[in-house]
């Protein structure tokens, strides 16, 4: 290994000293007058990372006299006040997920597992005292009501039932009277339903 090898040279570590900067004296930007303009002003919009270089007195002028807003609509204006309160960076809405749609859980530790009892204070206070009866639809409802059912029905009690029934209205079971073939196709029509939205 060369340790005079012009690779190294560019590898060191300690910096190089600073040249120093030689200040270019610039006059006024405001016409007429002859001072050196030390001083930045922002040109405005539209010219965003443009200045003008004003003296102090002209500088102190400008800036009490300067408007961004100047020759914007008002349409504009509210935009840039409406994106201003995020920091003009783009936005997203809270609570969704793009990939996977709503997010229904939230921040309610009861939806985790907690097998160090982390949680189970708050848990305890949020649970209701009763569990919440099911909610569901009319056309549910309307189902549940031809086969004589309330919402607390599970499945197995929908099954059950739907064979009673079946059972005392089909025509062979009841000496052949079609009197009641309508209420048997309500039943048949009312089950398939429950099996279709998956109660049954």
């Amino acid at each position: 290994m060369d340790l005079n090898s012009p690779i190294f040279d560019r590898v060191r570590a300690k910096p190089k000293a600073k040249e120093p900067v030689h200040s270019v004296k610039v006059r006024c930007d405001h016409p007429g007058c002859a001072e050196p303009g030390e001083f930045r002003a922002p040109m405005g919009w539209q010219r965003e990372g443009e200045y003008f270089s004003f003296c102090l007195e002209h500088v102190r002028a400008y800036n009490a006299s300067y408007n961004y807003f100047q020759g914007m609509s008002a349409e504009a204006v509210a935009l840039y006040q409406r994106d201003a309160s995020t920091g003009h960076r783009p936005t997203w809405v809270m609570g969704n997920n793009v990939a996977g749609g709503p997010q229904t859980r939230g921040s309610d530790p009861s939806h985790y597992a907690d097998p160090l009892n982390i949680f189970s204070n708050r848990t305890a206070a949020r649970r209701p005292a009763e569990p919440a009866k099911p909610k569901y639809g009319i056309a549910v409802r309307k189902a549940l009501d031809h086969l004589g059912l309330d919402e607390n029905a599970d499945a197995d009690a929908i099954r059950s039932r739907y064979k009673d029934m079946v059972k005392r209205l089909h025509p062979d079971a009841n000496g052949g009277d079609r009197s009641l073939e309508d209420k048997l196709r309500e039943i048949i029509r009312a089950y398939n339903y429950l099996k279709s939205v998956k109660l049954a």
